[in-house]
């Protein structure tokens, strides 16, 4: 016997109880204020529905807020809290709200350069 499902995104679903599936949606946060926190936005996207999880990213070297984030939250809430929360001002800032997108594998990496020649010292001589 074949069963068909549809697929789920890399988002992917947070299974529930049975065979019950629930999709979960990544919603890109943009404009923060760079004081705001984790609690502040899971309490703000939480009025629309169930959130999953908030990560705000820090700059890695200086650990300082970059002014955006992630919210992970239950499909539905997820188009509510964008509709409702894109534009929305918070501390004189408006934010962005949109279904976040997946990286793009990053280019230029690995070899090029290089070039340069035959080493050696100096000389116009033979070897």
């Amino acid at each position: 016997m074949v069963h068909i499902r549809k697929a789920l995104d890399r988002q992917g679903w947070l299974g529930q109880s049975g065979d019950e599936e629930k999709a979960v949606k990544k919603l890109y946060v943009g404009n923060l204020p760079f004081r705001a926190t984790d609690q502040e936005i899971q309490e703000l996207f939480g009025q629309h529905g169930t959130v999953h999880s908030v990560a705000l990213i820090n700059d890695r070297e200086t650990g300082r807020p970059r002014g955006f984030g992630f919210v992970e939250m239950d499909d539905d809430g997820a188009v509510k809290a964008q509709q409702a929360l894109d534009g929305h001002e918070m501390d004189g800032r408006a934010l962005r709200v949109n279904e976040a997108q997946e990286r793009q594998p990053r280019s230029g990496g690995g070899g090029g350069g290089g070039g340069g020649g035959g080493g050696g010292g100096g000389g116009g001589g033979r070897w």
